[in-house]
């Protein structure tokens, strides 16, 4: 950048100060922040990136509009005062009729902002932006049917305001697009995004960045922690990581047979066919693949198992559970609900249940088959129901008395069968294979490992303590001695909380996740 153009740079941003301070004083025709993307993109790109993130794309849940006789009142990202309402009608001379909902809008704080809302019910998602202060409306011809009559009367119209306003989502969803992507544009975005919102730090270490090691010094029982940042799994494990303060997004253990042959049992290997299943891979190729042939830039640490903790490993046993569940599908059913343990206290701002249900209707309407693996299935088992659809199990939860927030905290059971068998995630997989092998005895009857995250699993006290029974190979090239042995990647790998939960019963059943610190109360 040339100094005439640091010099018109640092004039923009005071004037750009200025404004925003002038904004406070006096109601201007504009607000600054809405003039940003008209500015040249090297001076208003950072500009927004400091207002804006990826998580402004979720939506706020503000309120739901049962009735004409009962309003909902809120502060609007643009107008900040605002009030809606439902009126029935039966325009349509249907049997159920229609409605009407009513949004109010005033008190914009510029003449060219805008505010934009996502309306929901079981039954159907749609949207609108008001730019003018004035009534709004947002017609509804006819009902789904008895059923959607009846939630909107008594639970109203769901409203969800994106807070960041038109321009802002827009910036939002520019911002999730890299995480998916397999560039450095995408990794440098996974990275800001953990460090922004989790305080993740991601220092370089020496090189070389793989190491050196003796597959003889690994045994059966060591838990491999992996995290991709890059990619279509880096930004899926990105966002994971967010929501349960995990600071891995995979796993895998390892396993020697009879032979002496060393494996390694994973969750989420993907097969000739492209799908996603359980399989014992040899270690030199699954160490071949991650050295040269995955494309997510994955950092892996080997965590050995405590000397006490492997003795009471039962090799037998743990093989019996991998050959039983060699080839069935990753455990996709009951992949969120590890996560979510609390009505409140698992819900990053914005996120909260309202959110959850909205997406989920959206996914529903979308891809129905995929929704239904996703989640469908697994809220049917904590109803006692069958073959629900989502807006028939949003019905049935408010009919019981109940809420949908408190049924997404039921907790999953290692013993429950989906259409195609128990469902395993990657690390209920690892921790399903290690309660087999005896390590959560005596408490192995009253823990359930599908409640389990990736943090819970790394946190448990089954890890090695005495760094002088590391490998010699472990961290050799590095000048920080982690207390396990990071075997791959470029930038240190970080464990919040490592090797210190001791098991007990009904672990990891009720424990909130919220950012930064992730704090928990004992025995949750």
């Amino acid at each position: 950048m040339t100094s005439s153009s640091i010099f018109t740079s640092l004039i923009t941003i005071l004037v750009l100060s200025f404004l925003f301070f002038l904004c406070i004083q006096v109601k201007l025709p504009f607000h600054p922040r809405d003039v940003l993307p008209l500015l040249p993109r090297q001076l208003s790109y950072p500009i927004v990136k400091s207002l804006n993130s990826p998580v402004d794309i979720l939506p706020t849940f503000v309120g739901a509009a049962s009735s004409d006789n009962v309003s909902v009142e809120w502060k609007g990202a643009c107008f900040y005062e605002n009030t809606a309402w439902m009126e029935f009608h039966n325009k349509s001379g249907s049997q159920f009729g229609g409605g009407t909902l009513h949004i109010k809008v005033t008190k914009a704080h510029s003449w060219t902002c805008m505010d934009l809302y996502v309306f929901a019910t079981p039954y159907r998602v749609t949207w609108d932006y008001y730019l003018i202060s004035r009534e709004h409306t947002l017609e509804i011809k006819e009902w789904e049917g008895k059923a959607e009559y009846e939630y909107v009367k008594h639970h109203g119209v769901s409203i969800f305001l994106m807070q960041a306003g038109m321009i802002g989502t827009l910036q939002a969803l520019w911002d999730v697009f890299p995480l998916f992507t397999n560039t450095g544009w995408g990794e440098n975005s996974n990275i800001g995004f953990l460090e922004k919102h989790m305080g993740a730090v991601f220092e370089t270490r020496p090189q070389p960045w793989v190491t050196n090691l003796t597959a003889d010094d690994i045994q059966s029982g060591d838990f491999l922690a992996i995290s991709k940042i890059r990619g279509r799994w880096g930004g899926f494990e990105t966002l994971e990581k967010w929501v349960s303060g995990a600071y891995a997004g995979h796993s895998a253990v390892c396993l020697r047979d009879s032979d002496g042959k060393l494996w390694v049992g994973e969750s989420g290997h993907e097969n000739e066919e492209g799908e996603d299943i359980i399989a014992m891979v040899p270690w030199d190729e699954w160490w071949e693949f991650e050295q040269n042939k995955d494309d997510a830039n994955p950092h892996i640490a080997l965590l050995p198992l405590h000397p006490n903790i492997r003795a009471k490993f039962n090799e037998t046993a743990a093989w019996e559970y991998a050959r039983s569940t060699d080839g069935e599908p990753y455990g996709y059913h009951n992949m969120i609900f590890s996560w979510i343990d609390t009505i409140d206290g698992n819900y990053p701002p914005p996120l909260d249940a309202h959110v959850v249900a909205s997406v989920m209707t959206v996914w529903n309407q979308l891809k129905p088959a995929y929704a239904s693996n996703l989640w469908n299935e697994a809220l049917n088992k904590r109803l006692g129901t069958k073959g629900l659809e989502l807006p028939d199990i949003l019905v049935e939860v408010e009919k019981r008395g109940s809420s949908f927030d408190k049924l997404l905290t039921i907790p999953e059971q290692d013993d429950w069968l989906y259409n195609d068998g128990k469902s395993t995630s990657c690390i209920a997989f690892v921790l399903a294979l290690y309660k087999a092998a005896g390590l959560f005895e005596p408490f192995s009857e009253s823990i359930q490992v599908t409640e389990f995250t990736i943090k819970d699993a790394y946190t448990l006290k089954f890890f090695e303590t005495d760094s002088s029974r590391l490998p010699s190979w472990c961290n050799d090239a590095d000048d920080v001695k982690l207390p396990y042995c990071q075997i791959k990647g470029k930038y240190r790998m970080e464990l919040p909380g490592y090797n210190t939960m001791v098991p007990y019963p009904h672990m990891n059943e009720r424990c909130p996740s919220l950012p930064p610190k992730y704090s928990r109360p004992q025995n949750c």
